[in-house]
């Protein structure tokens, strides 16, 4: 991607995590950059065309974020194997990494704020909302935890999850932010031990009957 097209993307990014996407134009895009509308025409056809390539990169993100910590794309039924090859230790490192990718990460946290701001305003962006932030990490939790032969793994994926959920809002007001990331990794620890017991009571059951 050409210099000037990643920056019309970053600051497009930026104003739409500042006022949500309705509320900015393709001047107010321009005019923060210093460069006509047309000049900016030459590299996107539109407002939308730049939200599609925002949206293509978080896809592309997103899927990175899960093969660097050796976990499986997809769902369970799609890829049952890899899921079964999953580990306590890889999802907790997993789960440790996607809140700070979300609220570090400065091309995530502002596409988070985004979809926080136009999620009651647009039906598309209220989906993404649920697919990125809320309904979709808890299908994907329930189906590494599925995996993992974790019993209730749909309940227990949502307590798994409400944690980071909640801490996310706390994170974006918190003066101390570093706190609020250690104060998720201690529950993630605690969670690294229940789910490890579990896992290894199913593993000592299964040798039993092996």
């Amino acid at each position: 991607m050409g210099e000037t097209k990643e920056k019309i993307l970053l600051e497009a990014l930026r104003l739409f995590a500042a006022n949500g996407y309705e509320g900015v134009s393709v001047s107010d895009i321009a005019g923060a950059l210093g460069i006509t509308k047309g000049a900016l025409y030459r590299h996107y056809p539109g407002k939308r065309a730049i939200f599609d390539s925002i949206l293509a990169r978080m896809e592309q993100r997103d899927a990175e974020q899960a093969q660097g910590h050796s976990l499986p794309e997809g769902t369970l039924a799609e890829t049952e194997d890899a899921y079964r090859a999953a580990t306590v230790d890889a999802v907790i490192a997993f789960s440790k990494a996607m809140f700070r990718y979300w609220t570090q990460d400065d091309f995530a946290a502002r596409f988070r704020r985004m979809l926080t701001l136009e999620q009651f305003r647009s039906p598309e962006m209220g989906r993404l909302y649920q697919q990125y932030l809320a309904s979709g990490p808890v299908g994907y939790v329930a189906d590494l935890f599925a995996g993992l032969g974790i019993a209730q793994p749909q309940r227990k994926a949502v307590e798994f999850y409400a944690a980071m959920f909640l801490l996310y809002s706390v994170y974006d007001g918190a003066e101390q932010k570093e706190e609020v990331a250690s104060m998720l990794d201690g529950i993630l620890e605690n969670a690294r031990s229940r789910l490890q017991k579990e896992t290894e009571g199913i593993r000592e059951k299964e040798d039993l009957h092996g």
